[in-house]
């Protein structure tokens, strides 16, 4: 996310190309050399000139007003979170450079809280994808987040690079390439932070799904939504949840799960009751901080909204 213009880009291409004629309105006559659309046709649909349109998507232009951005996205069909994407790229703000954003920390409140709900596996998301906090009910649902140290909390990485993972999530493909799109989010929102450009990197050195989906440009924000698991303990699992911004820190994100019937809800009970007398340890919540630690290796341990 260092070089804004080339990001500027790559996705307007990706997502003019992703575009159909007839999804415009327009005549797909036979002989047509691109799948999508060519520029001056967004741009006719914008009501901006060829010119213009162009020196924006040749990274020429690193900023447009907001109407402007909005003429762009309904032209090429893009998603709330896909205009929020362009619109924090071409953001007429001065580059400070490399800002690493203050480490994050959640509430000894909201701690309590979250160990708390006994039926609803519960967990706090930060930048990069890392588990801030996790009761002992997400942990038995995924993976004991709160056995790992501070810098192996990471749920992207987690999904990616464990066998596991892709065996309890029954549309894990589906799932884990969302996750992606939610870190390009995340990306956009703070591109000169070094951070994030490191585990993007890390991730497209080590996973070739991830370097699929991340050169897709797919944006995708956290909202609400039902994932579909095949537990090892408890089998078919089905539940929903609501992935809620926190007060204090808007880089803090709150998911809670439910079973998605009574049945899945008992499931949840029985595997509450598993995990507590499984585990060798008091169920709890971490340190409730992130860390930046470098991730050695492959995590050895065993959407529709997003995450």
């Amino acid at each position: 996310m260092a070089n804004n213009a080339e990001e500027i880009k790559k996705f307007l291409r990706a997502r003019r190309d992703a575009v159909r004629p007839s999804q415009a309105g327009l005549v797909n006559y036979p002989g047509r050399r691109v799948p999508g659309l060519r520029r001056e046709e967004v741009a006719q649909l914008a009501g901006v000139s060829v010119d213009y349109y162009t020196r924006l998507e040749q990274g020429r232009l690193t900023s447009a007003s907001d109407g402007v951005i909005l003429s762009i996205a309904e032209a090429l069909h893009l998603t709330q979170a896909e205009t929020q994407y362009l619109r924090d790229l071409l953001r007429p703000q001065p580059r400070r450079g490399a800002q690493q954003a203050p480490q994050q920390q959640v509430r000894p409140e909201l701690l309590r809280m979250l160990n708390g709900l006994h039926d609803q596996p519960t967990f706090v998301l930060g930048r990069r994808n890392e588990v801030l906090a996790s009761n002992g009910l997400l942990d038995a649902l995924l993976t004991p987040f709160n056995h790992r140290p501070p810098g192996e909390r990471n749920l992207l990485r987690w999904m990616l690079l464990d066998p596991a993972a892709r065996s309890l999530y029954l549309d894990w493909a589906q799932v884990t390439s969302e996750v992606v799109g939610v870190l390009r989010a995340e990306a956009g929102r703070n591109p000169d932070d070094p951070q994030i450009a490191a585990f993007v990197a890390e991730l497209r050195a080590v996973s070739p799904e991830f370097r699929t989906w991340w050169a897709e440009r797919t944006v995708i924000e956290r909202t609400w939504g039902s994932k579909r698991f095949n537990h090892p303990v408890v089998g078919r699992l089905d539940i929903t949840y609501e992935a809620l911004s926190l007060p204090g820190d808007a880089d803090q994100i709150l998911f809670v799960y439910a079973g998605k019937t009574d049945d899945d809800l008992e499931k949840l009970r029985i595997l509450a009751s598993w995990y507590d007398r499984s585990d060798p340890h008091p169920a709890g919540t971490g340190t409730g901080t992130d860390s930046d630690r470098p991730h050695q290796g492959q995590v050895g341990e065993q959407d529709s909204g997003h995450l």
